[in-house]
């Protein structure tokens, strides 16, 4: 990050921007009002009220998750480019990581979108027997499922964790990235797990140590949304919030999104080490004196 600075904070910060931008206008324009609570409802309005609450939530979290798997796509293939050429010395510059990366969308758009569907039909398998069967046994067959589904969707999401990387670098398809990651990950799982647990803690702290103090400044600058969430009431903020918290969420994504990043790719590098000896491949092909030249269409020369 130090090295190539200005190729990464150009990347994070334009990405960044954009999608901020994008969130702020869908929810200041596209977006329903909140439902009214009532908080003097009877149990079975408050029980109305909690539906069309949720029904709420999940509408406003459909076009977020959207933009989310956007951002997620284009910070992941640009950075992993940048990040991949510093491993041997070379500069890389944004246009150069662009024209490199285009190719390879349509395949980690793909990859994208199927890791969560697999998460979301392992939770299906799972809570669907005990939903099914209702009453108080199914409810606790239901949580069981769910727990045992959490278990096997953080199984499968550790052991493809370095599918992306592996998308990108070696050129692969979707399903032979996923297995190119479970190979790579196995007898590594629980080092693989700790590092990405790490990580994602750490992103977590750096991005409240920033929105924090922004929040309360933009609670303070837009009085009327502070005081309606103390009167109990959906709050209406204005847009002095949204540029406020947005602005925060820039600067918080900027310095995340190639730790994040990073961590992959250096992952996938650093596994291909100990099992493939990539290190003398990479010393080739960085021209380090003593390692002989890179013979032609060897994996130095994809990744």
């Amino acid at each position: 990050m130090r090295a190539h600075w200005r190729t990464v904070l150009g990347i994070s910060i334009t990405v960044s921007v954009i999608s901020e931008i994008c969130g702020i206008l869908v929810e200041r324009f596209l977006m329903p009002e909140p439902p009214e609570v009532d908080p003097n409802a009877t149990p079975s309005e408050a029980l109305s009220q909690s539906v069309d609450s949720l029904q709420s939530s999940l509408l406003v979290m459909g076009p977020v998750l959207l933009i989310t798997v956007i951002v997620t796509l284009f910070t992941t293939a640009l950075l992993t480019v940048v990040i991949s050429r510093s491993v041997l010395g070379h500069p890389v510059t944004l246009s150069d990581a662009w024209r490199e990366a285009r190719p390879r969308l349509p395949q980690l758009l793909g990859l994208t979108l199927l890791l969560p569907l697999v998460s979301a039909a392992i939770m299906t398998v799972g809570i669907l027997p005990g939903l099914l069967l209702g009453d108080g046994p199914g409810i606790a067959l239901a949580v069981l499922g769910g727990l045992a589904a959490c278990g096997v969707i953080l199984w499968l999401m550790i052991r493809f964790a370095l599918a992306s990387p592996a998308l990108m670098l070696e050129r692969q398809g979707v399903i032979p990235s996923l297995r190119r990651s479970a190979k790579l990950v196995q007898g590594a799982w629980w080092r693989t797990f700790g590092i990405v647990a790490l990580t994602l803690l750490l992103t977590l702290l750096v991005s409240m140590i920033i929105a924090v103090p922004f929040s309360l400044i933009a609670f303070a600058v837009d009085g009327s949304g502070f005081s309606d969430l103390f009167a109990g009431t959906s709050p209406d903020f204005g847009w002095p919030f949204l540029i406020i918290t947005g602005i925060g969420s820039v600067i918080a994504s900027s310095i995340t999104y190639p730790i994040s990043a990073g961590v992959y790719v250096l992952l996938y590098v650093d596994q291909r080490i100990r099992r493939e000896a990539l290190d003398l491949e990479l010393a080739r092909a960085a021209g380090v004196p003593g390692y002989g030249s890179a013979p032609p269409g060897n994996a130095s020369s994809r990744s």
